[in-house]
């Protein structure tokens, strides 16, 4: 019997737009944290924050590799949200979307579990998704790295060849692609890399996309 297929979608600008409202406010939030805790002006702070999301995939890995912050505390003071609610911007037809794919669903995520699972329930679509694998589950090592995602192979029994990754950031789609995965673009650019095997400027075409990944 043929392994199941499974899909694996980032969250953050893939399932959801970031981009108005979630990011500025944890962009801040972060800043505002490495202002506090190394003691530096508003601007060094968010040049630094920006200087580890570059270099390491999160902010949160270049804090632990060099300051030995506290994974957990950085995460917990870092994305709270007065109401999140007002801030999730999505496109009402997901639910519909995923029923429609074959197979299981999972998502592979560098935010924290909390703000992960919550924003799948705003959105009414939690229940399409058998786990969310966070920045927890991967021991804090961000997508793109190649142990994010032996973690989420590992957990979850998972073959490379019947996954299929769906992101938002070309980065990321890179090593799940050296791995074997069939990888999908949320992108409006109008070219891809050689490792993106279908381009689409939404999550909502991809059961219209089935035969373009061979499945």
């Amino acid at each position: 019997m043929p392994t199941r297929l499974t899909w694996v979608f980032d969250l953050d600008n893939t399932l959801h737009d970031a981009s108005p409202h979630i990011f500025p406010h944890i962009h801040s939030s972060m800043t505002a944290y490495l202002q506090q805790h190394l003691r530096l002006s508003a601007e060094d702070a968010g040049a630094l924050r920006a200087h580890y999301w570059r270099s390491y995939g999160a902010t949160l890995l270049g804090m632990m590799r060099h300051h030995g912050t506290d994974p957990e505390h950085f995460l917990r003071e870092t994305h709270v949200f007065a109401d999140l609610s007002d801030m999730v911007v999505y496109e009402r037809g997901l639910a519909a979307m995923l029923r429609r794919l074959p197979g299981r669903k999972l998502v592979l995520s560098n935010a924290p579990r909390r703000y992960a699972n919550a924003v799948l329930q705003m959105m009414g679509i939690d229940g399409h998704f058998d786990a969310v694998h966070s920045i927890e589950s991967t021991g804090y090592q961000p997508k793109p790295s190649l142990a994010a995602f032996h973690s989420l192979l590992r957990t979850h029994g998972l073959i490379a060849s019947r996954c299929v990754m769906v992101e938002d950031s070309r980065e990321n789609l890179r090593p799940a692609k050296r791995l074997g995965m069939k990888t999908v673009w949320v992108t409006r650019e109008p070219r891809a890399p050689a490792y993106v095997d279908v381009k689409t400027a939404s999550v909502l075409a991809l059961p219209r996309l089935l035969g373009r990944l061979g499945l």
